[in-house]
């Protein structure tokens, strides 16, 4: 491409400072050094992982910084020693990195990674370094990939690339939300046929959680949130049961031991609330139960009965759904085309770029699912 080699000038959304709202800004962003790849983003979802960042976390060192973790677009130019992707490749960026080479990489217990921003930034959700500019200030790029921007740079090691047939506004979504909580079911919690299942929120994770759950053979799946509306929502993805906690004065992991004759095999807390990941433990059956916790927070401790895990039930987490990434995504992508994994059902809202705020605001009023934004034209 012409722009092979040269500075890029395009449009992003950069956060200037935690809890305000994102600006459309022209910036620059440099060509790839060694080992990266630099990307023209096609489409983005909106996470809330980006609302914690901006809203909740508000980290002093993580700004500026362009959002954006959910994207798929096509590889503009590639620096030295990449050797697995080119220019014109359809890919996803990743914000778990895949090396290949590390302990945790040649690890099957694991999907972790010792390399990129998430070795020793986790708090600030960023590396130190990045290739954006604006208005003479360095940007930082979120969580190793910063989709909110017509152009990104990003490491060979964290990005996959996908099937060239994959529509691009589509699969962007399995960047975070979808393959983070399908994989919590299928690989992290190991869901066995036959059983019975309980998640705990139904943003895009939950109900990520929900296909996957039915994916594995579960029985039956109880689908729980406090929002009425999305009872049908989560039908579509293979829930049988739908409860409502504002609708029961007792505690919701008493309601559903007593619908599940002492309670469910396994439990999702996909909201990210140290005390819904505690009744989500609790509403686990003793002897065999196991919880997991998917939704992203690290604000606050969390808390439990030592005689709950005593008992025999299992708590454990699950990082992007233990997925390694650049194997995962792929395979994702084709269970996609497969007609096996459901992404077009999640997706309730299209905008552009620039309306990225309030794409925000419709997830802070829990009024979207996945809303995906357009960013640079294919």
């Amino acid at each position: 491409m012409a722009t092979a080699g040269k500075v890029i000038k395009c449009k992003a959304a950069v956060a200037w400072e935690p809890n305000k709202p994102l600006v459309m800004e022209e910036i620059e962003v440099a060509p790839p050094k060694a080992n990266e790849v630099r990307i023209k983003i096609v489409a983005t979802g909106v996470c809330h992982t980006d609302l914690y960042h901006l809203f909740e976390s508000m980290h002093k060192d993580g700004f500026p910084a362009v959002l954006g973790h959910e994207g798929a677009g096509i590889v503009e130019s590639v620096g030295p020693g990449v050797t697995e992707l080119k220019t014109g490749d359809k890919v996803i960026p990743l914000f778990i990195s895949q090396c290949r080479e590390c302990r945790f990489c040649k690890s099957p217990k694991t999907n972790q990674c010792e390399k990129g921003w998430a070795a020793d930034r986790y708090d600030v959700m960023s590396a130190e370094d990045s290739r954006f500019t604006c208005k003479g200030k360095k940007v930082l790029q979120f969580m190793g990939t910063s989709t909110f921007s017509e152009y990104t740079v990003v490491n060979q090691m964290a990005v996959a690339k996908i099937d060239p047939a994959a529509p691009l506004d589509k699969v962007c979504l399995l960047g975070c939300g979808i393959s983070t909580g399908y994989g919590a079911a299928v690989n992290t919690a190991k869901v066995e046929p036959g059983s019975t299942c309980a998640v705990f929120g139904l943003g895009a994770v939950g109900l990520a959680a929900v296909m996957g759950c039915k994916a594995a053979g579960a029985k039956r799946i109880i689908a729980v949130d406090i929002n009425p509306e999305k009872a049908e929502k989560a039908k579509v993805f293979g829930a049988t049961d739908f409860v409502n906690p504002k609708d029961h004065s007792k505690p919701i992991s008493q309601v559903l031991s007593e619908m599940t004759d002492g309670g469910v095999d396994f439990s999702l807390e996909c909201v990210g609330n140290v005390g819904v990941m505690r009744n989500a433990l609790e509403s686990c059956v003793k002897g065999w139960g196991v919880s997991v916790l998917v939704g992203w927070t690290d604000l606050y401790d969390v808390a439990a009965r030592p005689i709950q895990l005593i008992a025999g039930r299992t708590w454990k987490g699950s990082l992007f759904g233990g997925f390694k990434s650049k194997d995962g995504v792929p395979q994702m992508v084709k269970g996609y085309l497969d007609k096996k994994v459901k992404l077009d059902e999640f997706i309730t809202h299209n905008m552009t770029l620039a309306q990225v705020n309030d794409a925000i605001e419709l997830m802070k009023q829990g009024k979207c699912i996945r809303t995906v934004l357009s960013v640079s034209p294919q």
